[in-house]
């Protein structure tokens, strides 16, 4: 609906908790996706909405950009990527690793990082 009105396409992610440093993460911020215990892509934070569900529990809505980033491996727990990971902590984006792996066939890249050797 929102292509067809002319808007910018996006997903949102609801969470209970609410950035702190809001601003500092709509300048340039990312949610980092951990999938089967590895940082594998990021969406870029375009926006945080804050409301209040049926219950009356405060929420999040997580505004993302549409494009979804592949990164370089990073084994990692789950966490709430938008609060914890600092820019010096971040996986490259896989587009700036030429030469380093990021053009290796996705089953390589994951059996390489879950040696730790990516």
């Amino acid at each position: 609906m929102a292509i067809a009105a002319g808007l910018d396409p996006h997903s949102t992610h609801t969470t209970r908790m609410v950035p702190k440093r809001v601003d500092e993460l709509l300048d340039g911020g990312s949610l980092y996706w951990v999938i089967k215990g590895q940082v594998q892509a990021r969406q870029n934070l375009l926006d945080i909405e804050t409301f209040k569900d049926d219950d009356g529990i405060g929420r999040c809505n997580l505004v993302l950009g549409s494009e979804v980033i592949e990164t370089e491996y990073q084994p990692r727990r789950a966490f709430q990527g938008w609060r914890y990971l600092h820019a010096s902590e971040a996986p490259r984006d896989l587009s700036s690793l030429s030469g380093e792996g990021g053009e290796l066939p996705l089953e390589l890249r994951r059996e390489l990082a879950e040696l730790g050797l990516l």
